[in-house]
């Protein structure tokens, strides 16, 4: 079997600001779709114009954990060949537009490379009007979230302390690297114990990319576990709304100031 050709390392380089941003991760339940939700009512917060696009392509779940009833999706949009703009649903109490996606849709899951083209075009070209588009991914490393996230300015991978998540995550990025080319990760610890725990969880990451892919993916933010969460969940509502001082609230803010800090 022939190795799989990495990039020459390069140097460090000073991260950009992100205004397309992929949040992905190598397996679900880390809390990729919560932490784009989180992120885009952050965002909005601190007065930018936010569109979230649920690219879960076959197992979008955006709408539902915000209790949204769109009157147009991303189904709509590729059955009815409708324009991409006619999917914008204004999510008021959180300040930020949503383009659903659909459920249980294997027509999504499998569009051609063309059509996935043309639809990520489009998204780029409506997200001209908005300061920050956040795009949520779907878990794994299928064609379709490679073929996304590559159109991204920058991709958030998304993991927790569990040796699956972070196994998977490094595979994520290692096929990003080499059958993408996408050069710039970042990682989000989420559910971490604490502070500490998070930075070493990050650390475990970082050593693999280090030795095994020669980059170095930068720490973007670590969110504590929080049982607020849940409970903003259940109740359909983002934390930063339903519980705005809780750590992990607090933990998404600094997320928030991180990327916007970044130079342009």
């Amino acid at each position: 079997m022939t190795a799989a050709v990495l990039p020459k390392p390069q140097p460090a380089a000073v991260p950009k600001r992100l205004k397309v941003i992929a949040i992905a991760s190598g397996k679900g339940g880390v809390g990729k779709t919560w932490l784009a939700i989180a992120l885009a009512q952050a965002l909005a917060k601190f007065k930018e114009r936010v569109l979230l696009f649920d690219g879960d392509l076959g197992l979008a779940n955006v709408d539902i954990q915000l209790g949204l009833m769109p009157r147009s999706d991303l189904g709509a949009i590729v059955e009815q060949n409708r324009p991409i703009a006619s999917a914008v649903t204004a999510y008021a109490p959180g300040g930020f537009d949503v383009i659903a996606g659909r459920a249980g849709t294997v027509a999504l899951a499998a569009l051609a490379g063309d059509r996935l083209t043309r639809l990520a075009d489009d998204l780029l070209t409506l997200g001209e009007s908005y300061d920050r588009v956040i795009l949520d991914l779907g878990a794994g490393v299928e064609r379709t979230v490679r073929q996304l996230c590559r159109r991204a300015d920058g991709c958030i991978v998304v993991t927790t302390d569990e040796p699956t998540a972070l196994t998977d995550a490094y595979a994520f990025i290692k096929l990003g690297l080499t059958q993408a080319g996408i050069t710039d990760f970042r990682i989000v610890v989420n559910m971490a114990g604490s502070i500490g725990e998070g930075e070493r969880t990050y650390g475990t990451l970082l050593r693999a990319c280090q030795s095994f892919l020669k980059i170095e993916p930068p720490l973007a933010g670590i969110i504590r576990r929080d049982a607020r969460v849940k409970d903003s969940i259940r109740a359909q509502t983002p934390v930063g709304i339903r519980h705005p001082d809780c750590p992990a609230t607090t933990d998404v803010l600094a997320l928030a100031r991180k990327l916007n800090a970044l130079r342009p």
